[in-house]
């Protein structure tokens, strides 16, 4: 391996002997591929190699973390969002290597671009307003992730010159696009809690999103619509043994457990043990933790503030609403342009992931609502797609995880099919041609 130029050759020594052991295994599980990593214990490490596997789109099916004195070890059982093992060996080598080396692991580059980092107040046509803004300022959106939660909103765009393509660095210009961003955020009532900030930052898109709505406070903020299926979290401290113990249980989704002990680590906590086990469209988790100073949850109010946060982290990232998938040559305004249309029908955006192919091709995935944070009218969304182009925009399922019954969870999976429309080989190394891991993923 390459190393970092700082590392003399003692540290050197000492990392080869800590260096994380990965073992890939699909000869144990009938329906998953067990992932198992050795390595010395250090604040962060379970995080990083959960967003291993996250950022490869790979469902955590079951998970056991243990930790002893300075040594832990991770097994996750994973498939891909359609419930296919691991079959891809140019896969299965990439997570052996980036799971070997998450002592050096790195955020997603994104050199040549400018990233905006924007909270406030949510509002039907506020995406619009923002990317109008960044189109009248010869902005080009190369990539972008929208959150929202109990009536906030988040967001992280990378940006760059619409004509030269290089990154903004006027600091005029960088004057301007903040001043104007903040007014359209501020709106008529978030005087105070709405921020605009421009960085050459590189940061993983997702922490820092999580991280973005903590400081916001969005935890605090009581939801805008209540579901009867919140998720359930719990506290206990078990004095014997000084841990925290937290009881979680709430819908799976894709994601779920990084989202989780994102905010955990962000919080200054460790996991020293842990469980994640699925059945159906259910997940049961619990963690065994305490603060980065060694003590457990102390008092109340930090017992009630720790529920809530994790509550948060779980629901910003819940697919509320219909899922639309814009594929089409990407263009100046494009984005302003389609944001209207929503705006126009009555459509607001809970969600949002923008990217842009080396081909210059848009890909966006857009989760919409009603104005009230209700489902869709079928015939507005069909209205929608005429407006914008029948073939570009369309109605896409959710994967097959969210769509899992209760009734399937004892079910063994049997051989992989041929009538999947997607296959691990297809999702994941299409994630590292988008990376440019890989030359193709056809």
């Amino acid at each position: 391996m390459e190393w970092p130029a700082y590392l003399d050759e003692y540290e050197k020594l000492v990392f080869r002997m800590t260096t994380p052991r990965v073992m890939i295994d699909n000869a144990g599980c009938s329906n998953s591929t067990r992932v198992m990593i050795d390595s010395a214990r250090k604040h962060g490490i379970l995080l990083e190699a959960v967003q291993v596997l996250t950022d490869l789109n790979l469902s955590i099916k079951k998970a056991y973390i243990s930790s002893d004195g300075r040594w832990f070890m991770d097994v996750f059982h994973v498939t891909d969002l359609d419930g296919n093992k691991l079959t891809d060996e140019s896969v299965i080598s990439y997570i052996e290597q980036s799971l070997g080396t998450i002592h050096f692991a790195s955020a997603k580059c994104f050199d040549g671009l400018t990233a905006l980092e924007l909270t406030g107040t949510d509002r039907i046509g506020l995406l619009s307003e923002v990317f109008a803004v960044l189109s009248e300022l010869q902005c080009n959106v190369v990539e972008a992730k929208v959150w929202t939660h109990n009536g906030r909103i988040a967001s992280l765009i990378y940006v760059k010159e619409q004509d030269s393509g290089s990154p903004i660095e006027d600091s005029e210009k960088i004057d301007t696009i903040e001043a104007r961003l903040r007014n359209v955020l501020k709106g008529d009532n978030d005087i105070r809690s709405a921020k605009t900030v421009v960085s050459m930052a590189v940061t993983h898109t997702e922490r820092r999103l999580h991280q973005m709505m903590f400081s916001d406070r969005d935890y605090e903020r009581k939801p805008i619509i209540r579901t009867n299926d919140n998720p359930v979290v719990s506290v206990l401290n078990c004095l014997e043994k000084g841990y925290s113990v937290i009881n979680i249980h709430c819908k799976d989704r894709p994601k779920l457990l990084f989202d989780i002990v994102c905010t955990m680590t962000d919080m200054q906590y460790v996991v020293f043990h842990a469980t994640l086990n699925t059945a159906g469209d259910r997940a049961y988790l619990e963690f065994f933790i305490r603060h980065t100073d060694g003590s457990p949850i102390s008092s109340e109010a930090e017992k009630q503030r720790v529920i809530l946060c994790l509550q948060a982290s779980i629901e910003r990232r819940a697919s509320e609403g219909v899922r639309l998938e814009l594929c089409t040559g990407d263009k100046q305004g494009l984005l302003a342009e389609v944001t209207r249309t929503f705006r126009e029908n009555g459509l607001n955006v809970t969600r949002a992931e923008i990217s842009t192919t080396s081909d210059n091709t848009a890909l966006n995935v857009f989760y919409v609502t009603d104005a009230i944070g209700n489902s869709a009218d079928s015939k507005i969304i069909e209205a929608v797609r005429q407006k914008i182009g029948l073939n570009d925009l369309k109605v896409k399922e959710l994967p097959l995880i969210y769509h899992q019954k209760a009734e399937e969870r004892e079910e063994p999976t049997g051989g992989v099919g041929g009538a999947m429309l997607f296959s691990l080989g297809s999702i994941v190394r299409k994630n590292l041609y988008n990376l440019g891991l890989i030359k193709s993923f056809s």
